[in-house]
């Protein structure tokens, strides 16, 4: 998947607690490691400036994504909220043309939803991304997309623009009730 550009975050968030917030961005660079097994098995060669330039460059993402104050913190001391950005952080690591989000505002407070999709907004336009969202809560799609593809029980519903689908009676009978989200 990585090969061909793409990446993805998990709706249970799926870190490595036990690393740094720098340390979980850096395994999203690990393919691109350019030393080999014995080299840093020995720590010689190629392997220490090989890891600089890593780390580097995977302390700009989060600091692209205002995270990069935890960057020497354990990922599991942060907040959901920041554990998410550094789930996504990591998926950027690897570079992605399309980034996958399987429903990254599940158990986020308002202000950890809304800051999200300012981040995932930016991000699009930051690393020059497509996204895939897969998300329930229609405010935070309605404030990120674009074009929506609704899924009745794993069957298509609508395939359209976000202010169409908002309006369509089958999309409001199945997940909007009568409340107005546009």
């Amino acid at each position: 998947m990585v090969n061909a550009g793409i990446a993805r975050t998990f709706q249970n968030i799926r870190l490595f607690n036990s690393m740094t917030v720098l340390e979980n961005v850096m395994v999203g660079l690990d393919r691109a490691s350019r030393y080999s097994l014995l080299e840093a098995a020995l720590h010689i060669g190629r392997y220490f400036p090989a890891e600089r330039a890593a780390k580097a460059k995977a302390m700009a993402i989060p600091e692209d994504i205002g995270i990069a104050h935890f960057a020497h913190m354990q990922a599991t001391n942060l907040s959901y909220g920041n554990q998410r950005k550094v789930e996504i952080a990591r998926a950027l690591a690897t570079a992605p043309k399309l980034l996958l989000l399987d429903e990254p505002a599940a158990g986020m407070n308002p202000k950890e939803t809304e800051d999200l999709a300012e981040l995932i907004f930016r991000m699009r336009h930051d690393y020059q991304l497509s996204v895939l969202l897969i998300e329930h809560d229609m405010p935070f799609v309605n404030r990120l997309c674009e074009r929506v593809m609704v899924l009745e029980y794993g069957k298509p519903l609508f395939s359209g623009l976000m202010a169409e689908a908002i309006q369509h009676p089958d999309v409001i009978s199945a997940y909007l009730g009568e409340a107005n989200y546009a």
